[in-house]
């Protein structure tokens, strides 16, 4: 690793993690689009290097952060902790058979539907019934 890989790791690192304190998110919405732009990664090699590093330590301290706010509900947790392994495994399984072409295009999709589901939220109350 040169200077410049380590500098754009460390700037990946800095701004997924700030931004997962904040928002909740940093994997897949923050991550993988910079570790393509700044290291030149395949979306493979930026989904499969992004899951890697969310494993449970990594999240910890803020994760207990919210806790001790009260805002942490265990049993919702755990609910889709066991089903995001199981679904991580079945999504590993079926994308690494994806052509990248292809599941570029899906990801970009599903980033510019949830921008504009959060931009146009408010919106969107007042036209669906209920």
């Amino acid at each position: 690793m040169n200077t410049t890989i380590i500098i754009s790791l460390i700037i990946i690192g800095l701004i997924a993690g700030l931004l997962s304190g904040v928002m909740g998110i940093g994997g897949g919405v923050v991550m993988v689009p910079l570790m393509i732009l700044l290291l030149g990664s395949n979306q493979f090699e930026a989904q499969g290097t992004s899951l890697s590093v969310l494993a449970v330590p990594v999240t910890a301290l803020a994760a207990y952060t919210y806790y001790q706010e009260g805002y942490v509900n265990w049993k919702y947790a755990a609910v889709i902790a066991l089903f995001f392994v199981i679904g991580g495994f079945l999504g590993a399984k079926l994308a690494v058979n994806i052509n990248e072409k292809v599941l570029k295009k899906i990801f970009a999709v599903l980033l510019i539907m949830l921008a504009l589901k959060i931009i146009f939220e408010d919106q969107l109350k007042t036209m669906l019934p209920g």
